[in-house]
């Protein structure tokens, strides 16, 4: 059975997608743990609640970024991830970690990659900028995590329409939906390939 580690900085909805799809037996797979930049978050919640190990890492709290790596590389090895899932992620994961883990971490994006990613994007201001532009569509990506930001390659897109009512908040929203299925059904696909 593969292991998957999640990192998350919010409520962890994404998070809560995948763990509802293993336990209905849609992925043959296991959390073998979270780690997360704050302490008081849902996605916290959701893993204790499940029985999944957490793990807070606040770059502050260490005494330079050698160690906050060096602790980060530690906890991994100790949960022996196949994969490596960043689901509402508010900060970069170290180059190190990308290096000792090469195209094994993903990334789920509220866009259509390339298209408003990149350092800034995230939650509702990705959303604001899709309805600002006059886009009259938009959705959610599945990539592939490099050194820069939302630069690596794409795994799969679930687009979505936008209206010309929207507020931020909508489209979020509609985003968010296929958010919840994109993300389960690449993660399937990836253990499926990996235990071939």
């Amino acid at each position: 059975m593969k292991h998957i580690v999640f990192f998350a900085s919010g409520s962890g909805t994404n998070f809560q997608a995948v763990i509802d799809a293993i336990e209905a037996g849609e992925i043959n797979a296991r959390i073998t743990g979270l780690i997360s930049n704050k302490p008081d978050i849902g996605a916290i919640e959701r893993a204790q609640k499940h029985g999944i190990p957490t793990k807070i890492m606040a770059p502050p709290s260490f005494s330079n970024q050698e160690e906050y790596e060096k602790v980060m590389l530690k906890k991994l090895k100790q949960w022996q991830p196949d994969l490596i899932v960043l689901a509402g992620y508010l900060l970069k994961i170290p180059a190190v970690v990308i290096r000792a883990y090469p195209d094994m971490i993903i990334n789920i994006h509220p866009s259509l990659l390339p298209k408003y990613g990149g350092k800034g994007f995230y939650g509702l201001k990705v959303h604001e900028a899709v309805i600002n532009a006059g886009e009259t569509e938009t959705g959610c990506s599945v990539h592939v995590v490099t050194e820069n930001y939302d630069e690596g390659p794409v795994i799969a897109r679930r687009t979505v329409p936008v209206y010309p009512d929207d507020t931020p908040k909508e489209l979020a929203d509609r985003v968010l939906e296929q958010e919840h299925q994109l993300l389960p059904d690449v993660i399937q696909n990836f253990s499926t390939n990996l235990n071939q």
